[in-house]
């Protein structure tokens, strides 16, 4: 396999290409912003794709799924014909699997099945950067259009769960709290913001030709959530300014591939005021072309303090975000996230098909305002 050049410089007018047939991983920097419908749908993350799972999906009006991944055979990767039949069960419902989840996930070094890559530890950094370059060609070979991945050492940090309405309790985070629960270091160590950097581009210039080859759009999650410098000796490639490390992580490759699984909730966390700044890195990422999902989280508060709540009672105006991602021509799925907890809820089965109706109809809203 030829490698490309690595360029960590990025066309700076870039703009969305409204392309509307199938998914290409082709940029347009002389394309312009079309004030026009877009194309985006709800989509999901919940569950495995089973009957249950797919009739629940179908009968709240989703049809596009990022869908649990094939089964992993040991040092090879995903079994091909699993993922065939993931998608027989699928189209059995009129829903499509838009996405997979690349086994670097958000639960951090000490629960990833690959953590070589963000230890970046040698020979095993390559081996399992092969194991990766075998999913990008599952993908390819059975219709996926996009995988989503997470290039974190720590997990997902949380400290409490804060009553809602109607007896939920959202998750949330007190930053003092955790800068308090947690000194001790992980396994990685002491690890900088460069450090992180000079870990994710040894794995990027290794499998976006791969992704090239197959047209898969690679988006990688926001690290959730920002936090300070050196928390528990890590500086995650987000912080402490999330939108200087979105900027950053944009540029690292120009290739139509390389993009973002744009998670809201877990932006608007590194804000002061997610309301206002949210737009921007919309601006910026989608006038990249390079939003390929949106994670549709709302919260309360901003950096270092917030919970995550339901997507009509947060800070941020989602009637105005979703005219933003829809003025940036993005065209693929804007699904739920994490949702509130309630005891009469317990697989928040009610939280997601609130959230399936509301977003479905806020898609239809900023359509209904501009010329289809």
């Amino acid at each position: 396999m030829k490698r490309r050049t690595f360029n960590k410089l990025i066309t700076a007018g870039a703009a969305s290409a409204m392309a509307t047939g199938t998914m290409s991983c082709s940029k347009n920097p002389n394309a312009s912003v079309a004030k026009k419908a877009s194309l985006m749908h709800v989509g999901c993350q919940r569950g495995d794709v089973t009957k249950e799972e797919l009739q629940f999906k179908a009968r709240h009006g989703v049809y596009h799924i990022d869908g649990r991944a094939p089964k992993m055979i040991d040092g090879v990767g995903w079994d091909i014909a699993d993922a065939r039949r993931r998608n027989e069960m699928a189209a059995e419902y009129g829903i499509s699997i838009d996405a997979y989840h690349l086994p670097l996930t958000s639960a951090g070094i000490d629960r990833v099945k690959v953590p070589h890559i963000m230890l970046g530890t040698d020979p095993e950094r390559d081996r399992e950067i092969e194991m990766i370059q075998q999913m990008i060609s599952v993908a390819g070979q059975t219709g996926v259009r996009a995988l989503l991945y997470n290039t974190t050492i720590l997990p997902i940090v949380r400290t409490d769960r804060t009553p809602g309405r109607g007896g939920v309790t959202y998750s949330s985070l007190d930053i003092e709290k955790a800068v308090d629960q947690s000194k001790e270091l992980t396994r990685a160590g002491v690890v900088d913001r460069d450090t992180v950097y000079e870990r994710i581009s040894y794995f990027l210039e290794r499998v976006l030709p791969v992704a090239e080859e197959y047209k898969i759009q690679l988006g990688n999650h926001i690290a959730d959530p920002p936090l300070p410098e050196g928390f528990m000796g890590v500086t995650r490639w987000n912080s402490p300014n999330v939108f200087e490390g979105i900027r950053q992580y944009s540029q690292l490759s120009d290739s139509p591939c390389h993009g973002f699984n744009l998670c809201l909730g877990s932006t608007a966390e590194g804000m002061k005021d997610p309301d206002q700044e949210i737009h921007e890195v919309i601006r910026y990422v989608g006038g990249r072309n390079q939003i390929f999902n949106i994670h549709m989280r709302n919260i309360k508060g901003g950096w270092g303090n917030f919970q995550e709540v339901f997507p009509d009672n947060g800070d941020m105006d989602f009637l105005q975000v979703m005219r933003s991602l829809r003025d940036v021509g993005y065209k693929y799925m804007i699904m739920p996230d994490h949702v509130p907890k309630h005891d009469d809820d317990p697989r928040g089965s009610q939280a997601f098909a609130f959230c399936y109706g509301y977003l479905n109809a806020l898609i239809k809203a900023v359509n209904s305002e501009v010329a289809t």
